[in-house]
């Protein structure tokens, strides 16, 4: 039976890079998936791509591409990645300019069409998070932009691309359309594209099903975590898996990592929605075969939706903060005294805010005065007042009052650090999925 290896080399945006090369060099695999796009992270690409139309792809792209490139095209590792972000195509002719830079020739293709702004502009949309619709965001609104699915991917991969990038797309989708392209699955084929989604759920988040969102000291041990290796998938044509990871590198490949992965981010596991298939991962059995090894069999799926699950990013609201230390006897009477007086000043002066938090961090910050009360007295504090306010101007102005408090007391503060900044927010929608058109443009480096 015809099998391949996928290896997962990010779990998320700033992720280290070591685990992928080292993937790349030593773990026999045949395509590595970079997933890096969180929830909120296309809505501050957009707004990086409204300042600047070459930008909104992923800050560490070409970090990524320089370290892997080389190996992977020596050895003819295929790349599938969500690094597009808010700008696919700007992303593949950055990578074909790193590529042709390190003297190599490759295919590359951008899958676009996930933006969908100016479909749910045109609606009335209800917010599946609250109660409203998308045209409550007025000019707040900054981006929308559709879970993909697999199909554009495969479709890049069999046309012969080395480098699929995307943009918003199903994250077990980036796992799922090299599945598709190397065995033919069909796109109808619900119980394949379940599995497969299963072993894409498995490996998306990279460094946590080996142990590291698993550690816990004393509970739950995980070794060498300083060099966490990332998973690989060993995939079958029938969808059969097995979890491992390079021989020799850190963390752990065991059961109960699995399972707690599994059930990362999942509401129904009987009903997992994915823009291929419903997922079902109700009779997914998880077998230690060997050390690091772990088999996965079980998945199912049921025909996909008719709505593909749309990301709205809108600047929400702004976060003014400011804090100051106190050390030395009496450092906590003095936090808490400033505090006094920054909540009183910021009723002299009028503030309009929504909410406000002030905080003793290190005392009391995490959870509350009453869980915290009977802590030995600290030798040192850090205040900390931060607000949400509707303009920026009056963000501003929550830090400003932390900062008097150098020298209007309590005596001896020090280390001010203040900030203002607006909040981006994410909500989601659903789109009928024939409004979101993607299609594959191909860059030759």
């Amino acid at each position: 039976m015809r099998s391949i290896r996928i290896g997962s080399g990010a779990g998320y945006s700033g992720d280290r890079i070591e685990p992928a090369v080292e993937l790349a060099e030593k773990g026999g695999i045949d395509y590595l998936v970079f997933e890096c796009l969180g929830e909120r992270t296309v809505a501050l690409a957009q707004q990086a791509r409204m300042k600047n139309p070459d930008s909104g792809y992923d800050p560490l792209l070409e970090e990524r591409m320089r370290a892997v490139l080389a190996i992977c095209a020596s050895k003819g590792i295929k790349i599938v990645t969500n690094m597009g972000a808010a700008n696919p195509h700007a992303a593949a002719r950055k990578t074909a300019e790193i590529a042709k830079s390190l003297g190599l020739s490759l295919k590359i293709a951008a899958v676009i069409g996930d933006d969908v702004l100016d479909a749910c502009k045109d609606g009335d949309l209800p917010i599946m998070e609250f109660d409203g619709t998308i045209k409550q965001f007025g000019n707040r609104l900054l981006s929308a932009n559709a879970y993909l699915g697999a199909e554009p991917m495969a479709e890049a991969l069999n046309a012969g691309a080395d480098i699929v990038i995307t943009g918003r797309a199903s994250d077990p989708a980036l796992f799922l359309a090299p599945m598709i392209h190397a065995f033919g699955w069909a796109m109808d084929d619900w119980n394949l594209l379940g599995q497969g989604t299963v072993a894409g759920h498995l490996l998306e988040c990279a460094g946590q099903i080996t142990g590291g969102y698993f550690a816990d000291p004393g509970y739950k041990d995980i070794p060498d975590l300083a060099r966490l290796g990332f998973p690989i998938g060993e995939v079958g044509e029938d969808g059969s898996l097995v979890i491992t990871k390079v021989v020799g590198s850190g963390g752990a490949v065991t059961a109960r990592t699995c399972k707690e992965q599994l059930l990362y981010e999942v509401h129904d596991p009987t009903k997992y929605l994915q823009p291929d298939v419903v997922a079902d991962f109700s009779k997914v059995r998880v077998e230690e075969i060997a050390p690091d090894r772990v088999r996965i069999s079980g998945g199912r799926g049921t025909k996909r939706p008719d709505t593909l699950k749309i990301s709205v990013g809108y600047v929400d609201s702004f976060i003014g903060e400011g804090q100051i230390s106190y050390a030395g006897p009496g450092a906590l009477a003095r936090g808490r005294l400033a505090l006094e007086i920054v909540r009183e000043r910021l009723k002299l002066i009028g503030i309009q805010s929504s909410e406000l938090r002030f905080d003793l961090i290190g005392v009391d910050s995490l959870h509350g005065k009453e869980v915290s009360a009977h802590a030995n007295e600290p030798y040192e504090v850090r205040v900390r007042v931060a607000g949400r306010t509707e303009s920026l101007r009056e963000a501003v102005r929550i830090g400003n009052e932390v900062e008097t408090l150098y020298t209007n007391g309590p005596a001896a503060g020090g280390g001010v650090t203040k900030s203002a900044r607006d909040v981006v927010a994410v909500a989601s929608v659903l789109l009928p999925r024939d409004l979101a058109r993607p299609s594959v443009r191909f860059v030759e480096a």
